[in-house]
C-alpha cells in the first residue's frame, strides 16, 4: 500500500479533527431532529446549534451569539455581507471599494453589485508585498461610498492587512468594513472587536472542521438584506433547515482553537521557516512572495524562475501542494493576486503555495524540502543547455 502524500495545501482545504467528527456523528443518526420542530428531538438539535454559535462567537471575538449567521461557506457569507450590506445601504449611496487581491467569491459578489444594480466599484492596488495601504483606500472613499471590503489574510500569499487602521477610516464616515477572514481564523489571528469590522467571513473547512458550512459575523446594529429567504431561519437572514451535523462540527473545531487544544501558530510558523530556509539555500534564485513576517504562519509562496510549477508538482508525486489558489486550479490563467503584486506572467506560473498546518511533522517538512529541490534541479536548465 503506498504511503499517503505530504499534504502541504492547509490553505486549499484541512483534515477534519477526529474530535470535531466525533461530535458531529450523533446528528447523522440518532439526534436527527429539525432545531425548528417543537418537540424534544427538535430543542436537542436546536441546544447543540446554540452552543456551536457560542464557540464561533468566541473564536471571534463577537459580543454576542446573535452576531452570528451560519451560512453553506465562505464563499456565501461573502455574497451576503457584500450584497446584504451594500442593498442594505442603497438609499444612501452606490460606491463599494475593494482589493486587486480579493478572494474570487469576493471580487464576483462586488461585480454582481455592478452588473445588476448599478453600483460604482473601485479596486484599490497593493504593494510588492501584497499590503493595502490605508491612505489609499481613504483616497477613493467619495460621499457616495457604503462599503469597503478587504480580506484579512491572503489565501495565495498569506499577507496579513492592516485592518483596525482602515477600519478607523471608514468607520468615521459611517461606511460597512467586510473582511473575508477564511484563512485568517485557524490561526487564532481573528479578533473582530480588535480589527473593528463591520462584518466577518469563515468558513470550517479552513480550520479542521467540515465542508460546506460557514458563517458570517454581523455586529449589531449593521443592516443586512437577506439574500435567501423563506423559513426565517438565522432570524430571517439565511433561510434553510439549518445543516445541523456541519454546524455542529464547525463549533468543535472553533473550540479547539479557544481551548489551545491544537498546535500553536508558533510551531506552524516554525515548521514554515525551517521549509522556506531549506528551499531558498538550495534552489538558486527562489524567491518568497508576501510580507515577511506579517502574514499567516504556515504559508510559504515561492517562485522558481524558469521553472513550470505545475510540471515541478508532476514530478514530486509525493507531495500534495498547489501553483495557487485551489479556486483557480485548471483555468490555464496565473494568479490574479501574484499579477498585482508585480510578478510577470511567467513568474506567476513559476510559483508554487506550500502551507503547513497543524498535521505537519518535522519529517514531512525534511522530506519534502528534499523532494521539491530535487524536482526543481531537474527542471532548471544548466548553462551548457541554455546555450
Amino acid at each position: 500500500m503506498n504511503n499517503p502524500p505530504i499534504y502541504l495545501d492547509h490553505q486549499a482545504t484541512t483534515p477534519l479533527d477526529e474530535r470535531a467528527l466525533e461530535a458531529m456523528l450523533p446528528f447523522f443518526t440518532s439526534e436527527y431532529g429539525n432545531p425548528s420542530s417543537p418537540h424534544a428531538c427538535g430543542r436537542t438539535a436546536a441546544r447543540a446549534i446554540r452552543t456551536a454559535r457560542r464557540q464561533v462567537t468566541d473564536l471571534v471575538g463577537a459580543k454576542s451569539e446573535l452576531e452570528i449567521v451560519f451560512t453553506s461557506g465562505a464563499t456565501e457569507a461573502n455574497h451576503l455581507a457584500i450584497l446584504g450590506a451594500a442593498l442594505a445601504a442603497r438609499p444612501t449611496g452606490g460606491h463599494i471599494v475593494t482589493t486587486a487581491i480579493e478572494h474570487k467569491a469576493v471580487l464576483a459578489a462586488c461585480q454582481r453589485l455592478v452588473e445588476h444594480h448599478g453600483y460604482t466599484l473601485t479596486r484599490v492596488g497593493v504593494d510588492g508585498r501584497g499590503r493595502v495601504h490605508p491612505a489609499d483606500i481613504a483616497a477613493v472613499l467619495t460621499p457616495n461610498t457604503v462599503l469597503v471590503s478587504v480580506m484579512h489574510a491572503n489565501n495565495e500569499i498569506g499577507t496579513l492587512q492592516r485592518l483596525a487602521a482602515i477600519a478607523e477610516i471608514t468607520s468615521p464616515r459611517g461606511i460597512v468594513l467586510h473582511t473575508d477572514a477564511a484563512q485568517s481564523a485557524s490561526c487564532g489571528l481573528l479578533d473582530v472587536a480588535e480589527l473593528g469590522v463591520d462584518l466577518a467571513s469563515l468558513s470550517a473547512h479552513k480550520l479542521h472542521g467540515p465542508k460546506g458550512i460557514g458563517a458570517l459575523y454581523i455586529r449589531g446594529g449593521t443592516r443586512i438584506t437577506a439574500q435567501q429567504t423563506g423559513g426565517g431561519q438565522e432570524r430571517g437572514l439565511r433561510a434553510g433547515t439549518p445543516n445541523v451535523p456541519a454546524i455542529v462540527g464547525f463549533g468543535a473545531a472553533a473550540h479547539l482553537i479557544t481551548t489551545d487544544a491544537v498546535p500553536s501558530p508558533t510551531r506552524i510558523r516554525a515548521l514554515r521557516d525551517r521549509l522556506q530556509d531549506r528551499l531558498l539555500a538550495a534552489i538558486p534564485g527562489a524567491i518568497v512572495n508576501g510580507h515577511p513576517h506579517r502574514r499567516l504562519p504556515g504559508n510559504l509562496s515561492l517562485t522558481l524562475s524558469g521553472i513550470e510549477a505545475t510540471d515541478l508538482l508532476d514530478r514530486i508525486p509525493g507531495i500534495a501542494a498547489s501553483t495557487g489558489s485551489a479556486c483557480n486550479t485548471g483555468s490555464g490563467e496565473p494568479s490574479h493576486v501574484l499579477i498585482a503584486i508585480g510578478l510577470t506572467r511567467d513568474q506567476a506560473r513559476a510559483t508554487l503555495r506550500l502551507s503547513i498546518g497543524r498535521t505537519t511533522t518535522d519529517t514531512d517538512i525534511d522530506q519534502a524540502a528534499d523532494l521539491i529541490t530535487r524536482a526543481a534541479h531537474t527542471l532548471t536548465p544548466t548553462p551548457a543547455n541554455a546555450a
